[in-house]
């Protein structure tokens, strides 16, 4: 990940709903969770809703698939990963010795409950 696209997902997630819902979907997994669900889950308004996952896409933090008259949003965990990665790249200045420094690994995505 480039520093420019770095600051323009760092900058997407520079807002409480938009990091809540970010944080609603990587918990929601793989099968993510429909835009109905979302505003249920956060009380947002619907335009307001639809704005921050317009901003969360953009960054691509968010992928949506319509599934009949639902959109289905999930989390896009490449770029969480590719972010978290360039965060990390240059900690410690590569010393393995540092216990404050311990390579994250991938994260892997659960399948939701039902």
């Amino acid at each position: 990940m480039k520093s420019k696209d770095a600051l323009a997902v760092l900058s997407a997630l520079a807002h409480e709903h938009r990091l809540n819902l970010f944080r609603l979907l990587v918990r929601a997994g793989d099968d993510g969770m429909a835009v109905g669900e979302l505003g249920e889950a956060t009380g947002l308004a619907g335009a307001t809703l639809t704005n921050h996952l317009h901003i969360l896409r953009r960054a691509g933090l968010v992928r949506d698939e319509r599934r009949g008259r639902v959109i289905q949003c999930s989390a896009n965990y490449p770029t969480m990963n590719a972010l978290l990665g360039f965060l990390t790249e240059n900690c410690c200045a590569g010393s393995p010795s540092s216990s404050a420094c311990v390579p994250s690994s991938a994260c892997k995505p659960t399948r939701r409950k039902p």
